[in-house]
């Protein structure tokens, strides 16, 4: 009966730990995408602060006056810089790493992506939004040691519709 007991006993510490590691992964991912989303949030509505100088709101798109015409404006924000400072990245080579205090790394984004489409001038009562897609790297471990990476592609769109 003991053999069983030990072996029942190992079973379940095996499970918990795959279940911890599991939920580790998927806050990390979580957090990172709601910072993120604040990250993009903060551009779309930069721009949008730029949107048709002293005219209808309605018109959503981008420009702005250059002489007799109009010229598109679209400003791609720095997204980095603001998720650098939302999560307390570092620049590392070809993307940004989160350190922890024991100087291992929680995680990697790089291939930041951003797509801000513009609207045609005029064409009125559109949204004004930004897509924007990042690589997320964390490392997964077992037992103290790093097995392998998970790595997937966070999206994200954030957009801003006139109200009235």
């Amino acid at each position: 009966m003991f053999p069983l007991v030990v072996a029942v006993t190992i079973c379940m510490l095996l499970i918990i730990l795959g279940v911890s590691e599991y939920m580790r992964l998927v806050i990390t991912a979580a957090g990172i995408k709601d910072a993120m989303e604040s990250a993009v949030i903060s551009t779309v509505n930069d721009n949008y602060n730029e949107v048709y100088h002293s005219v209808r709101e309605g018109y959503a798109a981008g420009y702005e006056p250059d002489g007799e015409a109009f010229s598109a404006s679209v400003d791609y924000g720095d997204i980095y810089g603001r998720m650098s400072f939302l999560l307390g990245l570092e620049e590392d080579g070809n993307g940004y790493v989160r350190i922890n205090n024991g100087g291992e790394q929680e995680y990697r984004l790089s291939n930041l992506s951003v797509s801000i489409p513009n609207n045609a001038l005029g064409a009125g009562g559109g949204s004004y939004y930004a897509d924007a897609s990042i690589r997320l790297e964390v490392p997964m471990r077992f037992a103290g040691k790093i097995i392998t990476n998970m790595s997937i592609n966070l999206k994200v769109r954030a957009a801003y519709t006139e109200k009235f």
